[in-house]
């Protein structure tokens, strides 16, 4: 089960993808299925059945997105957190290689397409959770068990509006 959890950028960039959705997309691509229609015969036409199912992609991304919304939970920065590692953190890793990992703690529907973002859900996050600097983080995965030092610690703090 994912963790409820967003950072107050990947809730906003949920509410934009729906925005963009709902009011960009869909109406044009309805307005193409309804031409693609106006043309007749639907079985051999690559535009209506093209269109048709980029319209049932977006519903159901739509759908997702709403309930996702809903269910979700904001977590803004707060001063207390500095230091330690909570959710939204950036995090610096180093281990006895000097082989290092940066990474940002967020919730799992805002790692897509990052690849220096890992979800809370992640072994490595857990394992993160609470240590400060020069801690030892031991990450146990299915595969290994790693040990990692923290390096840094820091938080993108909110522009004030």
């Amino acid at each position: 089960m994912k963790t409820n959890l967003v950072t107050r950028e990947g809730h906003d960039n949920l509410q934009k993808e729906l925005d963009f959705l709902w009011r960009q997309e869909r109406p044009e691509v309805t307005q193409k299925v309804n031409w693609a229609a106006s043309l007749g015969d639907r079985s051999e036409n690559a535009d209506y059945q093209y269109n048709k199912k980029r319209l049932r992609e977006i519903d159901r991304r739509v759908r997702y997105l709403r309930k996702r919304l809903e269910d979700i939970r904001v977590v803004d920065y707060d001063p207390c957190q500095e230091g330690k590692i909570f959710f939204g953190a950036w995090v610096t890793l180093t281990d006895d290689d000097e082989a290092s990992l940066t990474f940002r703690i967020v919730g799992p529907d805002e790692i897509y397409g990052r690849k220096d973002y890992v979800s809370i859900d992640a072994p490595i996050a857990r394992a993160c959770l609470k240590k400060e600097v020069d801690d030892d983080v031991f990450v146990k995965t299915p595969v290994s068990e790693k040990t990692w030092y923290v390096e840094k610690v820091w938080y993108e703090k909110p522009t004030p509006s």
